[in-house]
This record gives C-alpha cells, structure tokens and sequence, in this order.
C-alpha cells in the first residue's frame, strides 16, 4: 500500500495530481486459443427446452432417511428377503407416523403395511429394537414447537415461539392495537346495520303483498 500512502501525501503536500502519483496497477493479459477446443460452435437452439411428462408427478417420498446402522441391516436382510433401501424408508416412515407415544403392535403393524408377514415381522423388530435405543420421542427429527397451554416456556428448544409482549407500533400511523379493535368494532356495527336494513326491506316487502292479497279478497267478494 505505500504507492497509494505516497500518492495520498503528495497530494496532501502539493494540492494538486502530480505525474509521478501514480499507483501501479497489472497489466491484464487473455489467452483464449483454448476456447475453441473446449466449446465448438456445432450448438443449435431445441425447439422445447423444458419437456414435462403430464399427470405423472413422483410419488411422495418418506420423511424418514437411513442411517449407517439401517444400511448393514438392509444389506444383511437383502440376502433372505426381496427389499430396497426406499421400501425400508417408508416402512419405518410408516410405522412411526402411525404411533403416538407408544409404539404400534405387531398386529396394528400389519394392517400398516403391505409387505409380507415375514419381513414386516423381521423389520417390526428392528425398528422397536432401535426406537427403545432413541433419546427423543421419534426416529424422524421434527422442529420443536411451542404447546398450546404454555407449559414449555422455559424450553430452551422450542421453536418459533409466541410473543409475549406487545409490538411497540408507531404513533403517528393509527396502526396501534386500539385503533384496529375500534375498526373492528365499526366493521361489526356497519355489518349488523346492513342485516337490519335487508331485514326491514323484506318486511315492507311483506306488507305490500299482505295488501295487496286483502285488495284482491276485497275484489273478489
């Protein structure tokens, strides 16, 4: 930085842009030969850039992913029976969406899945076996959100919490919480005068009909 300390201070010196303030800057140099090789002009524009099959979205994938532990239980359980890394996924995914606290049975498991008795049995197993081994609540991560009945307050993992305060709002734009319960309120009034205008309508309404019918029996007798 001493050429732009030096430029700085003769300025400051002289007061005026002396020929030797000068800061060096590189000289840029490209070399594109190369650029023919690596890209060749044969490229012609598609007629359809973006192609999209209709009516033929993927099928929702399981939130649950498999773990080390899960793929040398897959691949040992592969040798006897006929299953894929996703069916396992949704398999667990299942299971652990259809239990609450407790874990479902072998029985409730069964009418969860659709796989053979055998494999639902031998997974059933294994994902009990490692859901008593789990810290929290699930196998699938979830955020952490705040109760209805404010007992988890003093969570320090809970997220997207409520506020507790009220938002200080500017003064000088009437968009204080006062200001929009009266508005409320107007709307309300406004509303139920509305209803009793359209109720007062169809009286008079009724009351030309009921006249006219007694005008009609006068006639008629």
């Amino acid at each position: 930085e001493h050429h732009l300390q030096r430029a700085i201070s003769a300025q400051q010196v002289y007061g005026e842009k002396r020929d030797n303030m000068v800061i060096p800057v590189p000289e840029a140099e490209s070399n594109i030969a190369y650029y023919e090789s690596i890209y060749p002009g044969e490229f012609k524009m598609p007629k359809q850039l973006i192609h999209i099959q209709p009516f033929s979205l993927d099928a929702e994938q399981p939130d649950y992913d498999l773990d080390s532990e899960d793929e040398v239980f897959v691949n040992k359980l592969k040798k006897r029976m006929d299953i894929s890394p996703l069916q396992f996924e949704e398999m667990i995914d299942r299971l652990e969406k259809g239990s609450g606290q407790q874990p479902v049975s072998l029985q409730e498991a069964k009418l969860l899945l659709k796989e053979d008795d055998e494999l639902i049995r031998e997974v059933y197993e294994y994902w009990i076996k490692k859901r008593k081994n789990c810290r929290g609540p699930s196998l699938i991560p979830a955020v952490k959100q705040e109760k209805r009945d404010g007992s988890s307050t003093n969570d320090p993992y809970v997220a997207f919490r409520r506020r507790t305060e009220k938002m200080q709002t500017r003064k000088n734009r009437k968009n204080d919480e006062a200001s929009y319960e009266k508005m409320l309120k107007l709307r309300r009034d406004l509303s139920r005068a509305v209803t009793i205008l359209e109720m007062i309508k169809r009286r008079e309404k009724s009351k030309r009909e009921l006249l006219h019918l007694t005008l009609e029996i006068m006639e008629k007798r």
